[in-house]
């Protein structure tokens, strides 16, 4: 039954089914990667550094070994045979075990105990002497350098521009330039940082929480120097990665070097402090944006410069800027990132990368200069929408933002808003009206699925996809269920396995999309062979029919014409118990040993701006703020939000992921936020007492609505993804609602009481 937590079909919508792995997860039958069993474990313990910048000088283990219990200790001086891995897709660094200090945190040494009391015990009591240096911890510290992203990137080889933005910005009517920031921000999944592994007859298995079982088993066979087809790696279940799961880190090389040297298994859980510097976390960065306009509302320039922090030794970057130079009709548009080089841990992929703050920082700026024009922020967005990149002249594959735009502002009640700041007021509240765009690229990847149908209609579906809590057992299980003509509950999904076929790493909003392209080309495989046995047969109620127009559905083959012959007679006709096929999908663009390049966790993605079409899912936000007139105190009381992806595989899972990443943008708006001690480039607040987050009382009523959307471009399952979609704009509607509460416009984020106070 359709509710609002299971929305009723729109078109080209999947029905809202119960998760498959439901059962598993509220029961506690799911295993995780730190849950499951293996023989006579020991336990390690890191020891992390106590300085940013420097070298370790002497290390003294004596006390530590003394503990009983401890078995070894694993340090810089006897971790030669680990090789490095090079910074990229599947690596988060370039980090080795010491001597040298990069940052606060840095894992140092290894405690080996029989059991885990043991090995912490032991890791307080290693001795570590250090010579250090001064570190740069952030922005305006002494010390830092930069790099050009372009120079310097694998990932970033040129900056979107368009004709001349000076003298576009020139004779604009109307102009605003203005800086903003975004602080760095921490995962803090639930699941922490764990790592199990287990030699035996000389293959290893991986039990790690991960979004890329591929990319983690080839570049730990990398790390050890060993075949790739020696390792396994294993993650049926991710309890929360949010991109910090998705390469390798430095803790599991050791882990298995560990487990080789003992000869028996070694189990890791990273404590929640450590997992703030042995892991990845959202750069900060800052930004300055120049936007002009014509006096009637339409764009003539845009100008925007980014500057993201990243370590010393690593040059990752986002450059969202390829994004947000393609999101309106600009006219002249010019961008550039730079890499500000810190004493601090490398950063990496956090839900929405790249669009977060880089469009924050454009949704704010196009709130400020539709105020400065005195017009409805809705109807400024609404005379710069485009089908049409400005930067390359490529059309959108589709675009539905104002539908978005129409729909969530009518749910809302837009039309009654009085655009003056400080004019809503309720007792001692005032209140703001605010909205913001969301978009994210449609990302498609490699991907390969095996697919089993048996007489009876049970389907068996396989892939090294990753459960990330997103639903994709489910939506992949309701693609062959649909494409096979079968009940859902007939159907059985594996994924999470290196031993299975590949998938690309789940990241980007892809695995829906791509997972599932693969999935239907093994199903329709499938269907070819069951409809030609049936209608090139002697006899039988489907002899000399169109094998093309025979479908299959209630586990059976029909004709147009009403003929129909049941599944278990077609298998009994081919002599077979089973179907099995093994498909590979390659999105159109990619190299021609793309699927190659998968099984060496190169796989390709494409999308976005990159194709012969621009590929994109969109959404527009709409928030109320209240601040009290006295305290300042801001509470958001109701959202509302409205996307479009393509086609949605499923109602229930949609609407949880679209309203998940709404509550995140809250969080990233008023609440999150890692803070810095400048002086020693020390996380302060790497607990969740003190990260602030959202609670019950933080999230009032939020309202999300799914916009039909058709798009045959993207992929053969016409799905754009949405995992990331919806947090996109929600901390720039946030904004933008507290300034027309107060008419203060605050420029960083989070915003808090203390920056309404100053302003």
């Amino acid at each position: 039954m359709a509710n609002a937590a299971a929305p009723a079909p729109r078109a080209n919508m999947g029905e809202p089914a119960p998760r498959l792995d439901a059962r598993l997860k509220v029961t506690g039958e799911a295993r995780y990667a730190s849950d499951f069993p293996v023989s006579n474990p020991a336990f390690a313990y890191l020891v992390t550094s106590t300085i940013a910048k420097g070298r370790i000088t002497a290390l003294d283990l004596a006390e530590a070994r003394a503990v009983p219990g401890v078995l070894e200790i694993l340090t810089h001086e006897n971790t030669g045979d680990l090789k490095a891995v090079a910074f990229g897709s599947a690596s988060t660094s370039t980090q080795q075990l010491g001597p040298e200090i990069d940052h606060d945190g840095q894992i140092v040494a290894v405690v080996l105990a029989d059991t885990f009391e043991a090995a912490r015990d032991a890791a307080r009591r290693v001795r570590v002497t250090y010579a250090a240096a001064t570190p740069s911890a952030t922005f305006g510290a002494q010390g830092l350098t930069e790099d050009d992203a372009t120079k310097v990137s694998e990932r970033i080889k040129e900056a979107p521009a368009a004709g001349d933005v000076e003298a576009a910005l020139a004779a604009a009517d109307v102009a605003i330039d203005a800086e903003y920031a975004t602080p760095t921000q921490h995962h803090n999944p639930i699941e922490l940082f764990t790592t199990t592994c287990a030699w035996h007859d000389n293959r290893l298995t991986i039990y790690e929480p991960s979004q890329f079982v591929y990319g983690l088993k080839n570049s730990t066979a990398k790390k050890l120097g060993i075949d790739p087809g020696q390792v396994r790696v294993v993650s049926p279940f991710v309890g929360g990665a949010f991109g910090a799961k998705g390469q390798l880190t430095p803790r599991t090389g050791l882990i298995a070097l560990a487990a080789k040297r003992l000869n028996r298994p070694v189990k890791l859980v990273a404590s929640r402090d450590q997992g703030f510097t042995i892991a990845t976390y959202r750069a900060e960065t800052r930004h300055h944006i120049r936007l002009g306009a014509k006096a009637d509302g339409k764009l003539v320039g845009y100008s925007h410069q980014g500057w993201e922090i990243s370590s010393r030794r690593d040059p990752y970057c986002v450059a969202g800027v390829e994004d947000s130079a393609r999101l309106y009709a600009f006219g002249a548009v010019r961008t550039k990132v730079n890499i500000v080089h810190a004493d601090r841990n490398t950063p990496g992929f956090m839900r929405s990368p790249p669009v977060v703050p880089y469009i924050y920082a454009l949704e704010t700026a196009m709130d400020e200069l539709a105020a400065k024009l005195r017009m409805d922020p809705v109807e400024f967005r609404r005379v710069n929408d485009t089908m049409t990149d400005p930067v390359s002249g490529k059309p959108y594959s589709s675009r539905s933002l104002m539908q978005c735009y129409d729909e969530a502002g009518g749910a809302f009640g837009w039309k009654r808003r009085d655009p003056r700041p400080g004019s809503m007021r309720d007792d001692d509240w005032l209140f703001g009206w605010g909205c913001a765009t969301a978009v994210y690229p449609t990302h498609v990847a490699t991907a390969t699925a095996r697919v089993r149908l048996m007489p009876d209609g049970k389907v068996r579906v396989q892939s090294a996809a990753h459960e990330l809590g997103t639903g994709a057992y489910t939506v992949i299980g309701q693609m062959a269920a649909q494409e096979l003509g079968v009940p859902l509950a007939a159907t059985t999904v594996e994924l999470g396995d290196s031993d299975l076929p590949p998938a690309m790493v789940a990241g980007g909003s892809n695995t829906t999309a791509s997972t599932c392209s693969a999935v239907m080309k093994a199903c329709a495989a499938i269907r070819e062979k069951l409809a030609r046995a049936a209608t090139t047969a002697n006899d039988g109620p489907l002899a000399g029919r169109d094998p093309g127009q025979v479908v299959l559905k209630d586990v059976a083959l029909t004709a147009p014409d009403g003929a129909t012959e049941k599944l278990e007679d077609t298998f009994r006709r081919l002599g077979v118990s089973a179907i099995e096929e093994y498909a590979e999908y390659a999105p159109e663009g990619v190299k021609p040993d793309a699927v190659k390049s998968l099984y060496a966790s190169k796989g390709a993605m494409t999308g976005g701006p990159k194709g012969r079409k621009l590929m994109y899912a969109m959404g527009a936000e709409f928030v109320e703020v209240r601040v009290n007139a006295a305290t300042r105190e801001i509470r958001v009381p109701r959202m509302v939000g409205a996307f479009a992806a393509g086609r949605l595989m499923n109602t229930r899972t949609a609407r949880s992921q679209l309203m998940g990443g709404m509550i995140w943008g809250i969080s990233a708006a008023l609440h999150e936020s890692t803070e810095i001690d400048k002086r020693n480039a020390r996380y302060v607040n790497d607990n969740l007492a003190d990260y602030m987050v959202p609670v019950n009382a933080d999230i009032e009523e939020v309202q999300v609505i799914l916009v039909p959307e058709e798009d045959h471009d993207v992929n053969p399952a016409g799905v754009k993804g949405l995992g990331e979609l919806a947090n996109v704009g929600t901390a720039a509607a946030v904004s933008n609602a507290v300034y027309h509460a107060t008419g203060m416009r605050i420029r960083k984020l989070p915003i808090r009481i203390e920056d309404i106070l100053q302003a």
